[in-house]
């Protein structure tokens, strides 16, 4: 038999095999599918667990890793919230107080102006004017004046010798003291002359700022214009009037009685403080629609943080508890019967802690009760763990923090 003739036997042999070798059914091919997959879910579960089980027994770094804190001792302020708008102490509309076109203007918008400083000018020529007039008629009454006094002294000389009658020299004496009252009459017309002309130059009554401008040079200004010329309004220092609860009413008295109360203005993201005054007094009365009493505060404001108009919120510091318990306020949790903490032993090992809280300032909560000073607590991390978990400290959070 040639090679050729004995690979066409076997190719026909293995054909004839084949078919006659029956194939598998669907139905076999999933039971199959589904028994090889369960064998080798449960060897991984049966064998993943036990190593798992095996290596957190033997190794310690298996434990919940957490951030950890010191409790510590510190003074904590304690503080009231109040909102309120800021207020300028003085606040002058500029006016003029004579008739007149405006001539000059010798300020700047937004400019920082002091007591006395020249801001505008009115045209002075009419008020000059009269101020000469009413000179010019003094000196004519005091030339009248001294002629009738010289005329008196002759009829009173006149009178001894009885050359001249007694009504001569009571006549001559009336016309002295007519013009005696006349240029004290002139006198008095003069200086309100002087005052008018004055009046042309207008000068800032405060210190303070200028705000817009409201009339141009030019214009004729009378004193019955009710707005002005510009308005200055005295920056630093300055107030804030804010409102607090009826019933913090007595907690602040109390801490006005015990001296000076801190008062500090805070930006509108609660953390940022704008500036630091004194409370200057608590209004004389409640306002009983709203149950609310309003304070007023003072701020030097040297560097401006404040502005006429602005609301801010106000942090009234009550009173001060002296040597707290304080941790971190994220170590605070809370859960159905109150709150508690994670307090970790020298072992290692987080324990739950029921505490009451106290006020929370700066980042740290005042633990009334149910903790001291120098236990350790769980800080961040708590989500992993329980009552009995074994921790590690994975980044233990600084706990020198200064409470002003």
């Amino acid at each position: 038999m040639t090679l050729v003739s004995r690979r066409r036997a076997i190719r026909q042999h293995r054909s004839t095999t084949a078919k006659r070798r029956p194939r598998p059914s669907k139905v076999e091919l999933a039971c199959l599918t589904v028994a090889i997959f369960g064998t080798a879910i449960w060897a991984v579960l049966l064998f993943g667990n036990s190593g798992s089980k095996a290596e957190a027994a033997s190794d310690p770094a298996a434990a919940v890793p957490v951030a950890i804190s010191d409790a510590k001792l510190q003074n904590v302020p304690v503080y009231l919230e109040s909102l309120g708008t800021v207020q300028a102490n003085l606040t002058v509309t500029v006016r003029s107080q004579v008739n007149g076109t405006l001539q000059q203007v010798l300020f700047t918008e937004g400019q920082n102006v002091k007591t006395g400083d020249l801001l505008a000018v009115i045209d002075p020529r009419p008020y000059q004017a009269a101020v000469d007039q009413a000179a010019a008629k003094i000196q004519q009454d005091e030339a009248d004046l001294a002629n009738a006094q010289y005329l008196l002294s002759k009829d009173q000389k006149l009178g001894k010798q009885g050359i001249t009658s007694e009504e001569t020299v009571q006549t001559q004496q009336s016309q002295v003291d007519q013009l005696t009252a006349q240029l004290a009459q002139d006198r008095a017309a003069k200086a309100a002359a002087d005052v008018s002309l004055s009046y042309t130059q207008i000068r800032s009554p405060i210190d303070g700022r200028t705000g817009i401008q409201i009339i141009d040079i030019g214009n004729q200004i009378q004193t019955t214009d009710t707005d002005g010329i510009v308005v200055i309004t005295q920056i630093n220092p300055i107030s804030v009037v804010s409102t607090l609860r009826e019933q913090d009413l007595n907690d602040v008295r109390d801490a006005l009685h015990a001296g000076p109360v801190e008062v500090i203005a805070m930006a509108d993201n609660g953390s940022d403080a704008l500036a630091t005054g004194t409370l200057a007094l608590v209004d004389n009365q409640i306002d009983q629609s709203s149950g609310s009493i309003r304070i007023k505060s003072n701020f030097a404001n040297a560097d401006e943080s404040l502005w006429p108009g602005q609301f801010v919120t106000l942090r009234i510091r009550q009173k001060t508890i002296e040597n707290a318990v304080t941790i971190p306020s994220s170590a605070l949790q809370r859960g159905p019967d109150g709150f508690f903490v994670y307090v970790v032993d020298k072992e290692d090992v987080a324990n739950i802690r029921k505490v009451s809280p106290g006020p929370i300032h700066a980042g740290r909560a005042v633990i009334t009760s149910g903790l001291s000073a120098s236990e350790r607590v769980v800080s961040d991390g708590q989500f992993r763990v329980q009552a009995g978990t074994k921790v590690y400290v994975q980044n233990t959070q600084r706990t020198d923090v200064k409470v002003k």
